[in-house]
């Protein structure tokens, strides 16, 4: 948008804002190229309309005028939605001290903590980024924007779109917290202490960077959490090889096993699927 001076001609429509002052020529709203509105990307700065004394309304109407299909919430984030949480991509202009500046597309530019690109090469002028909206303006003026909430988000998204309840998953043990482990199955899942083992080990991190097979239990798609249970596989895979071992087990047969409990009576043997009683005197 440009501003014309109202001896150039007023756009139809619009009234002098400024006339009120004495002496001043009113500002009015003009457009580039001729009379016609720039139809894409238009960007208005409200300060800018505030120091003219121009209404917003007014500037609307003008704006829309034979179109009644948009309006200047429209024109001021046409090409993307600007929402509280929602994920836009920008464009990084400038480095400033700690912080990335990103043009959105929107009235004005947002910064993001140059500490997000952590372990990664530093951002350049021009570079595209994927970032989330964190808050509309700060006190600077400028809008908050976080990258890494933003992978996180689409990784998220994209874990929820693959799997469900009940499906099995691969991952990575990356750290123990209270009450069990997180597991990296491309967003951190939590696996309960009582859900590694059919019998639970002396020290779970143990099996910390190890990579795990587990199966979803619960997908809390409000909170962004899913819990996983290596357990409940365990039991399904022996409760698998139980009913394979029964239709072929037979009396006087030689078999391996591995121990996996040992009593005051003798020692419990895995067959594969079914604990056998090795008796003390044995």
């Amino acid at each position: 948008f440009g501003f014309r001076r109202a001896s150039r001609g007023v756009r139809p429509g619009l009234p002098a804002a400024g006339a009120s002052r004495s002496g001043e020529s009113a500002p009015v709203v003009g457009s580039v190229g001729g009379g016609r509105h720039h139809e894409s990307g238009l960007m208005v700065d409200r300060n800018l309309l505030r120091e003219f004394d121009i209404n917003e309304e007014e500037l609307a109407a003008v704006v829309t005028a034979g179109d009644d299909s948009k309006g200047l919430d429209d024109f001021l984030s046409e090409g993307q939605s600007f929402e509280i949480g929602g994920i836009v991509s920008g464009r990084v202009i400038e480095i400033v001290g700690d912080q990335v500046v990103v043009d959105v597309g929107y009235k004005s530019e947002g910064l993001v903590a140059l500490n997000e690109w952590e372990n990664e090469p530093p951002p350049q002028p021009g570079d595209e980024v994927e970032v989330l909206l964190e808050g509309m303006e700060d006190e600077t003026g400028e809008i908050v924007l976080s990258r890494k909430k933003a992978h996180r988000k689409r990784a998220w998204e994209q874990v929820i779109s693959k799997h469900h309840e009940n499906d099995v998953v691969r991952g990575k043990v990356t750290r123990k917290i209270k009450g069990g482990l997180l597991v990296d199955i491309g967003v951190n899942v939590f696996l309960p202490a009582s859900q590694v083992d059919i019998r639970r080990p002396s020290d779970i991190a143990d099996f910390i960077d190890q990579d795990i097979d587990g199966m979803i239990l619960k997908i809390d798609e409000a909170r962004h959490n899913i819990v996983v249970s290596r357990r409940k596989l365990i039991e399904i895979t022996r409760e698998q090889q139980k009913k394979a071992l029964l239709e072929e087990i037979a009396e006087r047969q030689v078999r391996k096993g591995t121990v996996k409990n040992i009593a005051d009576f003798g020692a419990f043997v895995d067959l594969g699927g079914i604990d056998g009683l090795l008796h003390i005197t044995d």
